[in-house]
This record gives structure tokens, sequence and C-alpha cells, in this order.
């Protein structure tokens, strides 16, 4: 089965994201600390505790404290480091303490297709209008039915501008100047966002199920690897602040954050199009404390909340109303807000099936081992 590496290696504790589950973590990076982390064994819940089940650095100690100070429940944050390894522990049984738990887009489809997940009673949803319009009704949860869009960004190229003579504005850069760049790029280590991108290249669809168009891309990227340093989707953040490379492919979130500490780089969503990812809020159906769920939800639906979320993470707010609380450096920020036009070219990770998820893996197998 194809794993969807996340984009989890914001903030400097990705190494820690695996060993989090094990027992309480302190990080201490540019003022957030991972909170009350600890493994959860039981169903048994009350309404004033709440167990989250989220990904490394979406909590800290001062949302959970504010969440508490607020609604007089007591929140716990427990993390995972990929949408696979969440949905294994739900259904292995594990996650029955969880009340709120945090997938990515693809993921939220995978779960109600598995019946996991409650319908959200909106009646007992605030501020959902409070949303953009675009982020409401997606292709991967018609509706909203089961999930409420907390984050998202896209996928690029972070580039160094004093190491280049001509700036990248899409993919095909990597093929065109591949010579200047051999072994100064970095590709991420995610079979759909790496096929997708050259796909997107060559004028198809991110999801494309046509095992012609897989194929062709996987050319396109056969005549592209000799050239390429490595699959990352973390390395590269202190290999290009150190100059090593001149361009990495990445996540939005991550290039925003990498773009503070060095003036000289810059992020581009390529023209051709690329992926906007999502995650999101929700209740799966084994969850103990429906109340304390729901007061989470409308908790990070406040706007001053999420917009604190949107400047302290990187993340992008699906939040209207909190993108007018944020300073105009950030709302202007188009590695974090690109505009509709560049967003109208850019597509959902969609999950293809199984039979098409094998051809993704046999072509990726074959890029990267030989």
């Amino acid at each position: 089965m194809t794993i969807y590496p996340r984009r989890r290696s914001r903030r400097k504790f990705l190494q820690l994201a695996a060993s989090a589950t094990l027992g309480s973590v302190a990080v201490s990076g540019c003022g957030w600390t991972l909170a009350n982390v600890k493994p959860t064994t039981s169903g048994q819940g009350s309404e004033d505790e709440l167990y989250i089940y989220t990904w490394s650095g979406y909590t800290d100690q001062e949302l959970l404290e504010s969440f508490t100070k607020k609604t007089g429940i007591k929140a716990v944050a427990d993390v995972f480091d990929s949408n696979e390894a969440m949905l294994a522990k739900l259904q292995a049984g594990g996650g029955s303490a969880y009340s709120i738990i945090y997938p990515s887009d693809y993921m939220v489809q995978k779960m109600v297709e598995l019946d996991l997940l409650t319908q959200l009673d909106f009646s007992r949803i605030n501020s959902f209008e409070k949303l953009f319009p675009r982020f409401l009704n997606p292709e991967y949860d018609p509706g909203n039915l089961h999930s409420i869009p907390t984050s998202w960004g896209t996928t690029g190229l972070i580039y160094n501008k004093k190491q280049l003579k001509l700036l990248p504005d899409d993919w095909d850069y990597l093929w065109e100047y591949q010579q200047e760049l051999d072994k100064r790029i970095t590709l991420l280590n995610d079979v759909r966002e790496v096929m997708g991108a050259t796909l997107s290249m060559l004028g198809y669809s991110y999801n494309t199920k046509n095992t012609e168009h897989i194929q062709q891309a996987y050319e396109q990227l056969v005549k592209l690897k000799p050239s390429v340093a490595s699959f990352t989707s973390d390395a590269w953040r202190p290999q290009i602040l150190s100059g090593d490379l001149k361009v990495a492919m990445c996540y939005s979130s991550d290039a925003n954050e990498v773009i503070e500490e060095n003036s000289d780089l810059q992020y581009v969503l390529p023209k051709s199009g690329s992926s906007v990812w999502m995650d999101t809020l929700v209740i799966p159906k084994t969850a103990p404390n429906l109340k304390g769920a729901y007061a989470w939800i409308n908790f990070m639906l406040e706007p001053d909340i999420a917009a604190q979320i949107c400047k302290r993470l990187s993340f992008a707010t699906p939040n209207k109303e909190a993108y007018k609380l944020l300073p105009s450096k950030v709302q202007d920020n188009q590695s974090l807000f690109p505009p509709e036009s560049a967003l109208e070219r850019c597509e959902g990770l969609s999950p293809v099936g199984n039979k098409v998820e094998e051809v993704y893996d046999r072509y990726w197998t074959r890029l990267t081992s030989s």
C-alpha cells in the first residue's frame, strides 16, 4: 500500500515525531513545545477530559491550556507520524480514547469508506460559515459531512535566487537546467507528489489513473534522476540554507519557515499546476467525549485561535475571519496564500485505487532504487 509521507518536516522536531508517542517530549523550537504527549490505552472517557490524535507540531502547551481555561476540559495530545500509522492504530482498536483526530484530505475519504467517522451535527458547530468557500464541500468529503478543514498548503519549489541566473517558474525548469543543477536538486520522498508534479508538467492530472501517462512521467524522471541529490522531505532544509542545494521540492509551510532564516530563498508554486493539501478535524465513531470533541472544533474555528496557529506554525488558515486578523505581511505572503489564479491550477491528492497505486509504487521503486 502506498504511504503518503506527511508534510510534517515543519519546525525542527521532525526527528521526534516517531518517538513522541512513547512519552512526554518537550521541544524548544521557535517558541513551541510538544504538549503533554503520552500514550493512551483506555477507551474510557469523561466530559472533562479530551484526547486528541494529531500531527507533531499541531498543538502546544499554550494552545491546550487556553482550551482548558475556556472550556474546563483538560486536553491531551498524542501524535502520529503518518496517516497510515494513525489508521492502522484505529483499526487495531488502539484509538478508542480519541475524540478528535487530524487526518489529511485523502485519508478522510478512506476513513469514511471504512465507516470510522461520525457524521457531524452542525447544530453543535459554531462559525462554520467563517471558512473560505473554496474549502467547503470538498471532493474528499462532499458537504463536509465528516470533516472540518483546519490547515492547508501547497507543494512547490524553494530556491536560492543568488545561485541561479534564471529563476524557476515551473517544474520543467529542473529538466531544462539539469546540467547547471547537477546534484544540487532534491525531490520529495513521496511517490504521488513527485509523480504528480511530473504528470502536471506533461499536462496530465496529478491524480491520473492512466497507466500510459504514469509511464511517461516515470520516463521523464529517469532522465532527471542522475542530477537529483536525494529524495527527501526534510533533509533539504539545512542543505539549502548552507548553499549545498540550489533548488528543492518542498511543502509551502516548510518553505515559509526556511525563508525566514535566509532572505535569498524564495518559494514558487509551479505555473503548470501542483497539489494543494488539507488537514482536517474529524470525530471517530468510537469517540468517548462528543461534548469535548465539538468544544475543540468550535475552539479551533475561533478566528483569533486560527490566526495564532497560522502565525506560529506557518500553516495557511482556511478561516476567512482569521485571515482578516493576520498582519498584512502574512496576508501578502504568497508562499502561504497564493493567488486564486494559481490555486485553480492545483489539485488535491485523491486515492486512485489499489491497482493503480501498485503501478505508481512499481515505477517509484524502480526510480529510487536504481
